[in-house]
């Protein structure tokens, strides 16, 4: 089901690109273009809006429409999954006309724009984790709605901003977490309390304050700080006792710590594993192992005493035979 999803965006992206290049009669008027632009939103047609916007607007940059035909191209936009392009084109409003009646709007749509520009078509068919994806898009709307709300505390959009920033807050801070979880993981401990420690002073009030709890205690005990585990482990049997790391009030670890890691692993954070493994565990160099043991058992008797003399010169070689190739034997 989800390839006859993604083929179906494709087909809708192609169709998309095609159509973009709509070419608006250049006999029309303004009234005329801005009733087809209207029409066109109506029928939620936003590519050919967007071409009758753009025109009206570069046609008659100081007609009665103009400002009107600006702050719909920010809609058109955000409806025709162009974040950038909307956010751009908001941006370009609140500069223009900072004393329109109608800029509150604009700076709504400008948090739209960041708030779904990470939940494109694919997100509504593929399961993606928003928590795990880059928060800079989630960053931007939660500051964008911020400044709405700041600004213009009895607009009609105020509202929906305010619980937007709700949503946005607590996906900021499950992050966090995330982020902290991949430290413990990795045993970078100063790391994970760093992370823990952040979410419990900045997100208060969000579900992730218990976690940033779990995992500052976590990290303060595999580094050994005991009084700041207990401080921060009381907090979290005091606050929330039924957090899924207390167990009949006692704390259990999150992650399992693994103390064979090389030190090479845990001051990369385990991005270069410690000893590779053997080249002869590999199916590979079985099989061609496999292949030279045959091979030598089909050797005439002839060659045997030959080989065997070839390989014992083999083993005597130094080091430095070996690593110059025998250029200096």
């Amino acid at each position: 089901m989800q390839v006859k999803h993604l083929l179906l965006i494709a087909i809708l992206a192609l169709t998309a690109a095609c159509s973009s290049n709509e070419t608006v009669d250049e006999n029309l008027g303004e009234v005329e273009l801005y009733q087809q632009a209207q029409a066109d939103l109506d029928n939620k047609s936003y590519t050919s809006a967007i071409s009758k916007l753009k025109a009206l607007e570069s046609r008659y940059p100081f007609g009665r429409f103009a400002e009107q035909a600006q702050l719909e191209l920010i809609y058109a936009y955000y409806r025709n999954v162009e974040p950038e392009a909307a956010r751009s084109a908001a941006e370009r409003f609140i500069r223009l006309h900072p004393q329109h009646p109608n800029v509150d709007y604009a700076y709504y749509l400008k948090g739209l724009a960041s708030f779904d520009q990470d939940r494109g078509l694919l997100a509504r068919f593929l399961p993606l984790d928003m928590t795990k994806r880059d928060p800079g898009a989630a960053r931007d709307s939660f500051n964008e709605f911020a400044q709405l709300t700041s600004r213009y505390p009895n607009s009609r959009y105020s509202p929906d901003a305010k619980a937007r920033m709700i949503y946005l807050r607590n996906l900021l801070a499950a992050n966090e977490i995330h982020v902290a979880h991949y430290y413990l993981k990795r045993q970078a401990y100063v790391a994970a309390a760093n992370r823990g420690r952040y979410v419990v002073e900045n997100f208060q009030g969000t579900p992730a304050v218990a976690d940033g709890l779990a995992v500052m205690t976590e990290a303060y005990q595999r580094l050994g700080l005991d009084d700041l585990a207990d401080t921060s482990l009381k907090t979290l049997q005091l606050n929330y006792p039924d957090h899924a790391t207390l167990e009949g009030g006692k704390f259990t670890p999150i992650e399992r710590e693994d103390d064979n890691r090389s030190w090479l692993s845990k001051a990369t954070l385990g991005f270069i594993e410690g000893e590779a493994p053997r080249p002869d565990t590999s199916r590979a160099n079985r099989d061609v192992l496999r292949q030279y043991e045959n091979a030598s058992r089909d050797l005439p008797e002839e060659l045997r005493p030959v080989l065997k003399e070839a390989e014992q010169q083999e083993q005597k070689r130094s080091w430095w035979s070996r690593l110059t190739f025998g250029l200096f034997d």
